[in-house]
């Protein structure tokens, strides 16, 4: 089959299987610069995915990271990562974990030189550099730094306005309690701490009074009503305005200085994960196959977030298919491309064992 054909035979596959119901991952094997440039254009939801770092392992199938020099690897994976903006909706996500590796000594800053290729020469959005703490390190025998146990998670858009479903990710919050007749936040907060600062408040006018006690009124009625999980208020005079001080640059400080006081809600449907992510490397999927695949909870809350139900989501290294066994098991098609035939056929069987 020849190159053109080949295109031809890709582009079919990905057409049955759009249309098809099946949300059992399509896999495909070949080099990702290859195989991505047969793609269809923009209609990747969500691409997931860990690039083989450079110099640090021999993967089957050769493929990229094993070059001469960082910056061959680094120009491989711009290639490539160039497929990848082509295949995206413009409302895609690209979520990229990357390693770092030292050579002379020296840590080599291979993340954000990647980073800011992308972003000063594709035109790439940065939206979140996360911080992947796998809580636990490997064995590190050097004398003279510290042992190396976070990597990067960046989250890069191709435009402005993007999917992106916050409300899918959220931490379930604690429920306000009705206790004495007064309504209780999760954390304790029951308005009369404010309302005692208000009262013995010298920075407020007797209007700024009246009119902060009504809003707090209505703020303790929403969190009756489930409107809200909790709240803080700040109060000229007695707390803080968060972030700045300078009513030029923090609406919040303009707030408090014209009004005497501000809230800060918190959403009902709780709060959104940070960008520190505790979680603990894969332990047990097969280290004799591969030895880098990422844990499944690395996954979830870049599909959850930025992969509509019904999306399609990506990995053009797919390896033992972890990114394409979270996108099956929260009910996401998905698309795996690899190099080396048996890691295919191994992700391939470990998605058929939820069917």
């Amino acid at each position: 089959m020849n190159p053109e054909q080949g295109a031809v035979h890709v582009e079919r596959m990905i057409s049955d299987y759009l249309r098809s119901g099946d949300s059992q991952p399509l896999f495909l094997i070949g080099d990702s610069l290859q195989v991505l440039a047969s793609f269809p254009r923009e209609f990747i939801d969500c691409c997931m995915t860990s690039p083989p770092y450079w110099g640090q392992r021999a993967y089957s199938g050769g493929g990229i990271g094993l070059e001469e020099t960082y910056v061959e690897y680094l120009e491989d994976l711009l290639a490539i990562v160039a497929e990848v903006r082509g295949v995206l909706k413009p409302t895609g996500s690209l979520w990229l974990n990357i390693g770092d590796v030292y050579q002379h000594k020296s840590l080599l800053g291979i993340p954000w030189r990647v980073t800011l290729a992308m972003t000063d020469r594709q035109g790439w959005i940065l939206r979140n550099n996360v911080i992947w703490n796998k809580v636990k390190g490997g064995p590190d025998n050097t004398k003279d730094k510290l042992r190396n146990v976070h990597e990067h998670v960046f989250h890069f858009v191709k435009s402005e306005r993007y999917f992106y479903d916050a409300d899918a990710i959220r931490h379930k919050p604690g429920q306000a309690k009705i206790i004495n007749g007064a309504v209780v936040s999760a954390t304790g907060v029951s308005g009369v701490r404010y309302r005692r600062q208000i009262e013995l408040s010298t920075a407020l006018s007797q209007a700024e009074k009246r009119e902060a006690f009504a809003a707090l009124d209505a703020l303790l009625g929403e969190l009756r009503l489930g409107n809200l999980a909790d709240f803080r208020m700040i109060i000229r005079g007695q707390q803080r305005a968060t972030h700045s001080d300078s009513e030029q640059v923090s609406g919040r400080a303009r707030e408090l200085a014209e009004r005497g006081f501000y809230f800060l809600k918190y959403h009902p449907e709780g709060a959104k994960p940070s960008d520190v992510w505790d979680i603990i490397p894969e332990d047990t999927q097969r280290r004799e196959l591969h030895f880098a695949s990422y844990p499944e909870d690395l996954c979830r809350i870049p599909i959850l977030a930025t992969c509509p139900v019904g999306g399609v989501v990506l990995d053009p290294f797919a390896g033992t298919g972890t990114t394409n066994l979270v996108a099956f098991q929260l009910g996401r098609k998905s698309i795996g491309v690899d190099i080396a035939s048996e890691y295919v056929h191994f992700a391939q069987d470990r998605c058929r064992l939820l069917l």
